[in-house]
């Protein structure tokens, strides 16, 4: 899957060539030499703030000893430099940067997993339930502020799974979490029954965690684990954890690889995938 999100390729070009670096042993003095700039210019290229210019991008692959690659790593370049994100027109503060990262993450991803403790996840949220979780997460924004929200939550649902090549998805949710009745009944209803809608699509896994597991791998909350398309050879993925002061996104291979683990345990407890979308529709009639 080919992005055009400038946001994301520009962090994955960022992340790339800073390991790159690490793993020739290079320090970012010696990077700066190289380019007859400052540290500070070639800290800017690896946190995602500027791109390097052709020439200099030349030499930092030449003195990490990867030459080879500067093909691509120019046609990377170029890309991050022209292309557009798809949520540019909503509000600022809307979408402010870190999430910004993870929607264009989000909408370039060959994989989408993970793990919801509390809510249904954005991406799979009907208009009237994600209305709902914005207001009682946010109690203070104005009816045109959670209008906006919404909308683009919707917009998210729409690049995920009807634009280009749709990724493939695997989510686990706790039980409690289909018990909130956000919304009312009605409305949990209504999302209930669109969860097993979207559980009998090809290419979408749902799993659902009882209560009687006890305690689990879970226990610290929501995360997502964004797997890069197969055309960033140097970025594995991330995990995307969100708190109510900042997101965090953690790309160590050891990182992902823990996350990962406690994603797997969570699937072993949970319900079969094949039968979750029985599961969500008895949970809707019992209503």
């Amino acid at each position: 899957m080919a992005t055009n999100s400038p946001t994301a390729l520009r962090w994955w070009f960022a992340v790339a060539m800073r390991r790159l670096r690490e793993a020739a042993g290079i320090s970012r003095e010696a990077a700066a030499q190289a380019i007859r700039g400052s540290v500070s210019a070639i800290a800017h290229i690896e946190n995602g703030r500027s791109l390097p210019k052709p020439l200099e991008l030349e030499s930092l692959l030449a003195l990490y000893g990867v030459v080879e690659r500067a093909e691509a790593f120019q046609r990377l370049r170029e890309r991050a430099r022209k292309g557009k994100d798809w949520f540019v027109g909503f509000e600022q503060h809307d979408v402010p940067e870190d999430f910004g990262l993870f929607l264009g993450m989000e909408s370039s991803a060959s994989q989408l997993e993970g793990w919801d403790a509390q809510v249904v996840a954005g991406a799979f949220q009907t208009r009237r339930y994600a209305e709902a979780t914005i207001r009682g997460a946010e109690p203070d924004l104005s009816e045109d502020e959670v209008a906006r929200r919404v909308d683009l939550r919707m917009a998210r649902q729409r690049m995920i799974f009807e634009e280009g090549e749709p990724p493939l998805v695997w989510r686990v949710v706790a039980s409690t979490a289909l018990e909130w009745e956000v919304g009312g009944k009605d409305v949990l209803r209504e999302q209930l029954l669109h969860l097993a809608d979207l559980a009998d699509r090809p290419g979408i896994k749902l799993q659902v965690l009882p209560t009687t597991v006890g305690a689990h791998t879970g226990v610290e909350g929501t995360f997502t684990i964004l797997s890069a398309p197969p055309e960033l050879e140097d970025y594995p993925g991330c995990v995307y954890a969100e708190t109510l002061v900042k997101p965090y996104y953690y790309e160590e291979l050891e990182q992902i690889r823990k996350y990962r683990n406690a994603l797997t345990e969570l699937r072993i407890k949970a319900s079969k995938p094949e039968k979750t979308s029985a599961l969500f529709r008895q949970l809707a009639k019992e209503l």
